[in-house]
């Protein structure tokens, strides 16, 4: 679809160029019944080269796009006013064109409140090259000792950032999957989970933000990037995502898990409880392990199903491993709730990258 507006755009400008072929007399083109003046001839070639321009800095990715898309799309229209009869019809091209320029613009301004707050949060980290050591995971569990052993923090930086990128599915109780993909910024010092995700539900672009920062959480899911469809800034909802934040750290940054605000208690040889504070939210997860050292699941009963608005006790399955600059980590796993009636399988994650202690988010 992408590449078909694209082509459109192309299109679309080089229609233009009929008109200021006529005006300077270049060929003639039975269709254009009026004559056109110079000046309007090369307004008609402007037009035709900016849409074009529209055109690569869309295949380009480039934001630019719309806004070069908008002036185009005036600067035709006025052309096409002043000539109705004969060209007409490129009002429907411009309404097209129009129309996508401005559900580009919201999902970038949507998407704008993410980046200032990923910006923002880098301007409280302090970096430094400190390694860990086999001394700095000493007062871990022998469980959690082996299960950073066998990811390989051993030797490497200490983890004040992460950048990471899924792609996956996701559902609700009695409706189909939908594909995602996210990215998101994780802070350890000042735990900070910033998830921005951008999904394609029943055929439409919907756009989300999770927000967990400065002791606040929040949930924002927009169709289309204009219309919001969920918009949970509960106090509840800051110990649900205090789950997640901690879930992140086992899964996907174990290296934080030195972290002196988790207490942790050992169960049996397989399995240990982490009780993890963040401010007022203090939360608790069973960690459980196999004989290879490998995180095999997640558990809390801490978490809240905004659906539902009840608290259901939660999990997230570890189905793979794979390596990611020099870390084992778990590249599948599964987001479950355990209802009553029934476990329910609502998301599928798959990790693409990873990236730690970034200086900032590019």
């Amino acid at each position: 679809m992408k590449f078909a507006f694209a082509i459109f755009l192309f299109l679309h400008g080089l229609v233009h160029l009929m008109g200021f072929l006529k005006a300077f007399g270049f060929v003639e083109i039975p269709q254009l019944s009026q004559n056109f003046s110079k000046l309007e001839g090369f307004l008609w070639l402007v037009v035709a080269l900016t849409f074009v321009v529209a055109g690569l800095l869309f295949m380009m990715k480039s934001n630019l796009w719309f806004w070069i898309a908008l002036a185009a799309v005036l600067l035709s229209q006025v052309l096409i006013i002043l000539n109705w009869q004969d060209a007409k019809f490129g009002t429907i091209a411009n309404l097209i064109v129009l129309v996508v320029a401005i559900f580009a613009i919201a999902s970038w301004n949507f998407q704008k409140q993410y980046t200032q707050d990923v910006s923002q949060s880098f301007k409280g980290v302090t970096f430094s090259k400190e390694l860990i050591s086999e001394t700095d995971i000493l007062h871990l569990p022998i469980q959690v000792q082996r299960y950073l052993k066998y990811v390989g923090v051993i030797g490497k930086p200490k983890v004040k950032t992460a950048k990471v990128i899924f792609k996956g599915e996701m559902r609700e109780k009695g409706k189909d999957w939908f594909g995602f993909t996210s990215e998101q910024y994780n802070f350890f010092e000042e735990p900070t989970r910033l998830f921005f995700m951008k999904a394609n539900f029943k055929g439409l672009p919907t756009h989300g933000y999770h927000r967990y920062r400065d002791g606040k959480a929040s949930m924002l899911i927009k169709l289309l990037s204009i219309f919001p469809v969920v918009d949970i800034k509960e106090p509840e909802m800051f110990k649900t995502e205090t789950v997640t934040f901690f879930n992140d750290m086992c899964l996907f940054a174990p290296a934080a898990l030195i972290d002196e605000r988790i207490e942790w208690q050992t169960l049996d040889v397989n399995s240990v409880k982490a009780t993890y504070t963040n401010g007022k939210a203090t939360i608790s997860a069973i960690l459980y392990f196999n004989k290879n050292g490998q995180l095999i699941n997640f558990v809390s009963e801490d978490r809240m199903d905004v659906n539902s608005n009840q608290k259901v006790p939660f999990s997230t399955p570890i189905t793979e491993y794979g390596n990611f600059n020099g870390y084992n980590l778990p590249c599948a796993a599964d987001a479950v709730w355990h209802f009553l009636e029934g476990d329910f399988v609502y998301g599928k994650f798959y990790l693409q990258e990873v990236q730690y202690n970034l200086k900032n988010s590019n």
